[in-house]
């Protein structure tokens, strides 16, 4: 009897951080925005896509961080939403009053105006990425004399196959490597 509440005791400690864990997953919504950047990240050129599986692999793979991105933006946004809402009530309760009404549309606004500035943010990375994979295509050229001469310039590994991905890494950066 006593070890089986030993067991017992035992499988309910393993199943607590199961229910935390399941608890922490990225939103629909979350998973919606990130497979829209990762589309627009990927682009449509032959150069953009071949930096998006140097750095993801799979669509997939970018969807996976980029909704555990977007969890963590959206968390961030409400902390710093409470932060301001709670500092702007301190401030002028009344003038609070007759902006927003109430502290739960203040945190709404707030949050929401936060979330647009990351989404933002993100586009715009997303389109530094594109543009440095489109010159890193037009710098390592179409000879076999400047595709050696790319490789050796930014690749890293024993067979400078990541040269591609290293020199969008590097662009994107905003370091061209000299």
């Amino acid at each position: 009897m006593r070890r089986l509440l030993i067991i017992a005791g035992a499988l309910a400690l393993l199943g607590a951080p199961v229910s935390t864990a399941a608890a922490a997953k990225p939103s629909t919504a979350d998973r919606r925005e990130a497979q829209k950047e990762c589309r627009a990240e990927r682009g449509t050129t032959e150069a953009s896509e071949e930096a998006f599986k140097a750095k993801y692999k799979n669509f997939g793979a970018c969807v996976s961080a980029g909704a555990r991105e977007a969890q963590a933006e959206r968390k961030e946004a409400k902390r710093a939403a409470k932060k301001a809402c709670t500092a702007e009530r301190k401030a002028d309760r009344e003038a609070f009053k007759a902006e927003y009404g109430s502290f739960g549309k203040c945190l709404k606004q707030q949050a929401k105006a936060e979330r647009v500035e990351e989404d933002a943010d993100d586009a715009g990375e997303s389109e530094e990425r594109v543009n440095a994979a489109q010159a890193c295509d037009a710098e390592r050229g179409d000879t076999p004399a400047t595709e050696k001469a790319f490789e050796e310039k930014y690749g890293t590994n024993a067979n400078k196959r990541n040269a591609f991905g290293k020199c969008v890494s590097q662009k994107a950066e905003g370091d061209d490597g000299s």
